[in-house]
Order: structure tokens, then C-alpha cells, then sequence
């Protein structure tokens, strides 16, 4: 290999097929949804999305529906002291269903000496739990990276007149 990068595995010349053989190969490959998307302050801060393997036997709408009941959930739980749900604070970093719907949430807190640090992760723990169609829950803290004002979204910084 005389620096040719080298191929993946499913890498193909395109060049040779025809348009609706390139397409079927490049559709294989997607992923029904990102890996991973953070959320993202000022544009709908709150906006995380869920993971599943390329070959999940969920289909993609009911992936859709049971994130949308998840996110429902997320938004059910507050911190004490703040007005507004974890979900739109950008609280959320992650949230993960695998095929046997095992949900997994990937979340952080204000500040790390958070009052509530212990017991918040068991309430949104037994709010996705409640969701039909999640077998369980399990939620990661974590401070990597540390949550800002950025993450929130318009609907937090409207609850607490932050514009």
C-alpha cells in the first residue's frame, strides 16, 4: 500500500453501478439515527437524539415514538431549584435504546455540588422507566462536558428571563 488509503470493508466503486445500485449501497449503511447529538442551546436546546444500531429489530417509528414518550418523560422531572424541566436546562446529553429497549440516558447536573446530585438521577431513572414499551433504565452522570447556560433551550431561558 504506497499511501492508498486503505478500504473499508463495505466500500465499493460506485463509479461502476448503476444510480439506483449506488443508492441501495449507501442507504445499507446509514444508521436509523446518530450516534450521538447533544444538546444544543438557543435553537431548541433540549433537541437530544436517540442511538440504535444500523440493524435494530426496532423500526424506525417506533424508535421515533418511544424517544418522543422518553423525551415526555425527561420533561416531567425538574430540579428543585429551578423552574424548569431538565430536558429544556440541556441536562440531557444522551439518550441511547437498545433492541431490547433498555434505555440508557447519558446526563449531567448544574453544578457537580448539585443538592439533589444523588436522588436526580433515580427520578429520571423512574421516569423513563414508566414509559410503555422500555423494559428499564439506566442513567450515567456525568461532568465531561461541564453543562452551561448555552444548553438550555428558549422555553428554559423564557421560564427563568434569561433573554
Amino acid at each position: 500500500m504506497e499511501g492508498k488509503p486503505a478500504e473499508r470493508p463495505h466500500e465499493q466503486d460506485l463509479l461502476g453501478l448503476a444510480a439506483d445500485e449506488r443508492a441501495h449501497i449507501c442507504e445499507e449503511d446509514k444508521p436509523q439515527w446518530p450516534a450521538h447529538a447533544a444538546p444544543q442551546g438557543g435553537d431548541g436546546g433540549g433537541e437530544a437524539a436517540a442511538a440504535a444500531p444500523a440493524a435494530s429489530t426496532l423500526s424506525a417509528e417506533e424508535l421515533e415514538n418511544l424517544t418522543a414518550e422518553i423525551i415526555g418523560a425527561l420533561k416531567t422531572v425538574y430540579d428543585p431549584e429551578i423552574p424548569a424541566d431538565i430536558y429544556e436546562l440541556g441536562l440531557i446529553y444522551k439518550i441511547d435504546i437498545d433492541d431490547s429497549r433498555l434505555v440508557t440516558v447519558d446526563m449531567t447536573l448544574t453544578a457537580p455540588g448539585c443538592p439533589v446530585a444523588g436522588e436526580m438521577p433515580v427520578w429520571v431513572e423512574d421516569a423513563v422507566s414508566a414509559v410503555p414499551g422500555v423494559s428499564g433504565a439506566k442513567v450515567n452522570l456525568t461532568f465531561d462536558p461541564p453543562w452551561s447556560q448555552d444548553r438550555m433551550s428558549d422555553e428554559a431561558r423564557l421560564a427563568l428571563n434569561m433573554f
